[in-house]
């Protein structure tokens, strides 16, 4: 499975920000072992069901360090039989702008 997630804790920076809870979040992710990516919105992560969210629990706490809340936005792409997906799904999307 493919989770596309994210972290946003209640008590931002002084200028409105939230980088370095969201660093936290995405240490978790890094440190798991698990493919992974991190684009301006969203962290991806690819594994199994209960490794994916197991992580994704850990990240969500490490955001909320020192706040009352935190905001988790999440989307899966579950399907089962296939790994490699995280780069295979934009492969498959590069492969077809190529031939324009």
């Amino acid at each position: 499975m493919i989770v596309a997630f994210s972290v946003s804790p209640s008590a931002a920076e002084e200028d409105g920000g939230v980088s370095e809870a969201v660093a936290r979040a995405v240490k978790v992710v890094r440190d798991s072992g698990l493919p992974n990516s991190t684009n301006a919105m969203f962290t991806n992560i690819e594994g199994s069901w209960d490794d994916v969210m197991d992580v994704v629990k850990r990240a969500v706490e490490a955001a909320g360090e020192g706040s009352s809340r935190v905001g988790l936005v999440l989307k899966a792409d579950i399907r089962p039989g296939y790994e490699g997906q995280l780069t295979a799904k934009v492969e498959r999307v590069e492969k077809h702008l190529d031939r324009e």
